[in-house]
C-alpha cells in the first residue's frame, strides 16, 4: 500500500537515490522531445504547479488531477519543462482509447479534456502547460490501473491475503518515471499488463463479445413449456438465432420451428459452456442463462480482467494447486500445464469458501474430524437439542481438551454456544467420517482444507456449492500421490496401504506446494471456448460497481497494492 501511495505522496518518501533517478529519467525524456520548450511554457507550468502546491488540487478543463501530490516534485526536478510532445500526446490518446480493450473506461484517464486541448488551434502557453500536466496525470493513473488493477481487492473482500505485484529494489515513483522516460509509451503500458495467457484470452473474449454487441446482440427465448428435441414451437426460431449469435451453432443451422438434433447439439454446447446440465432441453435454468444479455456477458469478462490484474502477475512458477471456487474444480499445475483436475464441492453461499493463498504442508490419512466452532454453533448444537441421540447416530463423541471422553448425557447443551462450549466434538476415522479417507492441510485462519467426502453423489451436480467452507475433493488420493511423489517414499500403492491400515497418520511434504484458492466467473476450456461460470457468492456485481465508479483517487490508489 505504501509503495503505490508513494506515487501521489512523493515528497515524503523520495530520497537522494530517487532524486538522482528522476533526474536521469527526465534527462532521457528531454532528449526524446527534441528542442527545449519556450520559456513562456516553462513559466506557465511553474505557475500551475505553484497553484497545485498551494491548494493541493487542480482542475484542467474540468478534470481534477489525481496524482496531485507527486506532480509538484516531478516537475520541480524536471525544471518545470514539459514531458510530452505532439507525437507522444497522440500516442497517449490512442492508448487511452484502447484501454476499453482491457475492460477499463477511457474517460477515467481525462480523454475528453485531452482531446479538447489537443484540438485547440494556436494553443497558448497556459494551455500547453495544462495539456502536459493532464497527460502526465492520465498516464500515471492508466499505468497503475493496468499494473495493479483499478479496484481495491481488500474493499471487495476484507479477507484478501494475496500479495500484490511487488517492485523490487526500487520505489513505485521510479517505476512511473522509468515508463515516462521511454520513447515509446505504448511499450511501457504493454509491459504493465499481466503477461499471462489467461489475460490474453479474456481480452480476446471481450473483443469477440463486443462484436456480437455491435451486431445487435441476441434474441431472448420467451417463457413457456420446456423445449426439447421433437417439439414444434414458435420459440425454437428465437433459440436458433440465439445460439448462432453466440457461436454455439454454425451460421447455417437449419431454420424452422422444429426442435431437431442439430439444435439439440448446439444447445448442449451452450449448456456445457455455462455450467448447466447438458441435457439438451430448455427449462427455466437454461432459459435464464440464454436470456442473459451480451452486455451482461461483456461486464462479466471485464470483472474477471480486473481479477486477472490483481493476481496474474505473481502466479507461482513451479508446481501449485488451484482451487477454482466458481468452477467447482481443483487443478494441479506443473510447468504451466494442468496435469490433473477433478471436481470439487465448495462452500454454500452463506458459508463461503474464503479466497486466499497458502502452501500445502502435510497430508493426513484416515483423519479424525473435530467439529469447527461455526458448524458446532449452527448445526451440531441445535441438532443435539432437538434429538439427544444425534451425536451417537452421527458417530460423534465429546472429548475434553486432553482428549478424554466425556459422557454427553451429563452435558446441558442448552447452556452453551459454539464459542463457549468447553469441550470438543470429534468424529473418528471410518466410512462415514465427514473428511473421508484423507485431508490435505495448509495453514490458514479459516480452518479450511481439501478433503475426501462420503457425499460422493453430490459431485454429479454441475453447480456444487454444498460444503461448510472446506473444499470437498473428488479422487483426493490421486492428488495426494502427486503431492507426495517428490519424496520418493510414497506411491499410490503405499498410500492405499496406509488408508487400509485404518490408523490416523500425518505425512509431511518434503517441500510445501503453493495453493491458490481463486474466484473466476469466466474461463476457457481446452478447445478455446469461453466459459461463463455461475457467481455462487454474488461477487461480480460489487466488483463491477467498483470498476465502473469514478476513480476515487489518492486514497484508493494508495491502498491498491494490498497487504
Amino acid at each position: 500500500m505504501k509503495a503505490v501511495a508513494a506515487i501521489f505522496h512523493g515528497r515524503s518518501v523520495i530520497g537522494v537515490l530517487f532524486r538522482a533517478t528522476i533526474l536521469c529519467a527526465c534527462a532521457l525524456s528531454v532528449r526524446a522531445q527534441g528542442p527545449q520548450p519556450a520559456d513562456s511554457v516553462v513559466e506557465a507550468v511553474r505557475e500551475r504547479i505553484d497553484d497545485l502546491s498551494t491548494s493541493g488540487q487542480l482542475s484542467v478543463e474540468g478534470a481534477g488531477l489525481i496524482a496531485a501530490q507527486s506532480l509538484p516534485t516531478l516537475y520541480e526536478l524536471h525544471g518545470y519543462q514539459p514531458f510530452w510532445d505532439a507525437p507522444r500526446i497522440a500516442s497517449l490518446i490512442n492508448v487511452i482509447r484502447g484501454s476499453s480493450g482491457d475492460g477499463l473506461t477511457p474517460t477515467d484517464y481525462h480523454l475528453t479534456a485531452l482531446e479538447k486541448l489537443v484540438g485547440a488551434v494556436n494553443r497558448s502557453p497556459l494551455q500547453t502547460a495544462q495539456l502536459d500536466l493532464l497527460a502526465t496525470d492520465a498516464y500515471t493513473v492508466l499505468l497503475c490501473h493496468l499494473y495493479f488493477g483499478k479496484a481495491d481487492p481488500v474493499a471487495i473482500d476484507s479477507r484478501w491475503n494475496f500479495d500484490r505485484r511487488q517492485i523490487e529494489a526500487r520505489d513505485v515513483p521510479q517505476f512511473v518515471l522509468d515508463a515516462l522516460a521511454r520513447p515509446d509509451i505504448t511499450t511501457a503500458l504493454n509491459d504493465a499488463r499481466p503477461d499471462h495467457w489467461m489475460y490474453k484470452n479474456f481480452t480476446d473474449a471481450l473483443s469477440a463479445y463486443r462484436v456480437i454487441e455491435m451486431a445487435g446482440g441476441w434474441p431472448t427465448v420467451a417463457d413457456g413449456p420446456t423445449l426439447r428435441r421433437g417439439v414444434t414451437d414458435a420459440r425454437v426460431t428465437s433459440l436458433r438465432l440465439r445460439l448462432v449469435a453466440s457461436h454455439d451453432a454454425a451460421s447455417d443451422l437449419s431454420e424452422g420451428t422444429l426442435f431437431d438434433e442439430p439444435l439439440e447439439s448446439a444447445l448442449k454446447r451452450f449448456q456445457a459452456r455455462h455450467y448447466l446440465p447438458a441435457d439438451g432441453t430448455v427449462g427455466p435454468e437454461t432459459r435464464r442463462e440464454l436470456n442473459v444479455s451480451v452486455t451482461q456477458r461483456i461486464n462479466q469478462i471485464r470483472v474477471n480482467l480486473e481479477r486477472a490484474r490483481w493476481l496474474l502477475h505473481h502466479v507461482p512458477g513451479e508446481d501449485f494447486v488451484i482451487v477454482d471456487v466458481a468452477g467447482f474444480e481443483v487443478r494441479y499445475v506443473r510447468n504451466h500445464a494442468v496435469v490433473w483436475r477433478t471436481r470439487a464441492q465448495v462452500g454454500k453461499s452463506y458459508r463461503q469458501t474464503p479466497i486466499f493463498r497458502s502452501a500445502i504442508q502435510e497430508i493426513v490419512v484416515n483423519p479424525t474430524w473435530t467439529v469447527p466452532p461455526g458448524i458446532l454453533q449452527n448445526d451440531v448444537l441445535p441438532a443435539v437439542r432437538r434429538d439427544p441421540s444425534y451425536l451417537q447416530k452421527k458417530g460423534l463423541r465429546v472429548i475434553d481438551r486432553e482428549g478424554r471422553d466425556v459422557d454427553s448425557s451429563t452435558i446441558d447443551f442448552t447452556k452453551y454456544t459454539g464459542a463457549n462450549f468447553p469441550y470438543m466434538v470429534r468424529q473418528d476415522p471410518g466410512p462415514t467420517n465427514a473428511l473421508g479417507q484423507v485431508k490435505i492441510m495448509f495453514p490458514n485462519t479459516y480452518l479450511v482444507y481439501l478433503h475426501d467426502t462420503p457425499s460422493q453423489r453430490l459431485f454429479e451436480n454441475e453447480r456444487r456449492a454444498f460444503s461448510s467452507g472446506c473444499i470437498r475433493t473428488e479422487r483426493p488420493l490421486e492428488l495426494a500421490e502427486l503431492l507426495l511423489a517428490p519424496s520418493g517414499d510414497w506411491n499410490r500403492a503405499s498410500i492405499d496401504a496406509a488408508v487400509a491400515a485404518g490408523k490416523t497418520r500425518t505425512i509431511r511434504l518434503t517441500k510445501p506446494v503453493p495453493i491458490l484458492i481463486l474466484y473466476w466467473t469466466v474461463d476457457q476450456n481446452d478447445r478455446g471456448e469461453i466459459l461463463f461460470k455461475p457467481d455462487p457468492y454474488g461477487r461480480d456485481p460489487k466488483l463491477l460497481k467498483a470498476i465502473d465508479a469514478p476513480f476515487a483517487g489518492l486514497r484508493q490508489l494508495g491502498r491498491s497494492q494490498g497487504r
